[in-house]
């Protein structure tokens, strides 16, 4: 049984289709990342997903639940973070929490438990009779990654949970999302190409609120190609290169000029023996992720 199981969610607002014909599994245990520029449609799928909001057509279940049909009991199993957390500002984090407990179901003998746990995992044992508005924004993060999963939900759901934090408190927050994954399924929502790097084993790519990608993150930045430099005053470079794929000529430094050639470095290794040119440098050139999404975005542009 997935965790999440998504078939053909599609939704508009008037004449915006904010979400069209998106299709994806997740099976327990994934931390996925979510990934693409504001306005693409990723918070409208996680609203999708908690039942926030009814999709126009398609279907989404959590752990086999329909999201539609039964929302209460897909919710129970749901932690969700939205971008502004729900806090109240003048009760205190205790206050709060144990609220939090009581309307997420636990029951009246194990909420102080659950709430010690919670408090113990984010860092919040210091914080616990501080009202929320005396926090700072990361400790505010911290009590609404608490109150998501204060009822031990088997999904996470959240959408960037790093926004407007300083760069101490978005390592901070990336270390406890990393210990919360070890529990749980996660899916973490990011317009930041790092922050996917930094936490997540598997990407999908939403672009104009269509799935663009899915795939793990070592395979998406799988490469075929391979830089090569190559003496300058050599005869005929371009023309053997471009017999194995596209050629882009990077730059001259001293007496090489490096090239980058849509290909495994072994099949340029080979078909450099049969010359007497000399090789400064031959390795594969591996994609970052944000040439990945760049081409994904061109792609799109293509499409659209």
């Amino acid at each position: 049984m997935y965790a999440i199981e998504a078939a053909s969610l599609s939704k508009s607002y008037g004449r915006i289709h904010a979400l069209s014909t998106v299709t994806f599994q997740v099976a327990p245990g994934e931390v996925i990342g979510l990934l693409g520029p504001n306005g693409a449609g990723k918070t409208t799928l996680m609203k999708l997903l908690t039942g926030y909001l009814e999709p126009d057509q398609g279907t989404a279940k959590i752990h086999g639940i329909d999201v539609e049909r039964d929302p209460i009991s897909a919710q129970k199993k749901v932690g969700y973070l939205p971008e502004s957390a729900p806090l109240y500002g003048e009760m205190l984090v205790q206050e709060y929490l144990e609220m939090m407990a009581a309307m997420r179901g636990v029951p009246a003998d194990r909420r102080r438990a659950r709430m010690i746990d919670v408090v113990r995992a984010t860092g919040l044992t210091d914080r616990v009779t501080q009202p929320i508005r005396t926090l700072s924004k990361g400790y505010r993060q911290r009590v609404g990654l608490a109150q998501a999963i204060i009822h031990e939900p088997e999904l996470l759901i959240l959408d960037e949970p790093t926004t407007g934090l300083d760069p101490a408190q978005i390592v901070e927050i990336r270390d406890l999302i990393k210990r919360l994954a070890s529990k749980t399924t996660v899916l973490l929502s990011t317009h930041i190409l790092s922050e996917v790097e930094a936490t997540c084993e598997r990407v999908l790519v939403i672009m104009a609120g269509r799935l663009r990608a899915d795939s793990k993150l070592s395979e998406l930045r799988g490469t075929n190609a391979a830089v090569v430099a190559i003496q300058k005053d050599a005869v005929g470079v371009r023309e053997l290169l471009e017999k194995l794929g596209p050629v882009q000529e990077l730059a001259s430094e001293g007496d090489f000029t490096r090239w980058r050639v849509e290909a495994h470095a072994p099949e340029l290794f080979e078909a450099l023996r049969g010359t007497t040119w000399k090789v400064g440098e031959l390795r594969p050139d591996p994609k970052t992720l944000e040439r990945v999404f760049r081409d994904l975005a061109s792609s799109a542009e293509v499409a659209a």
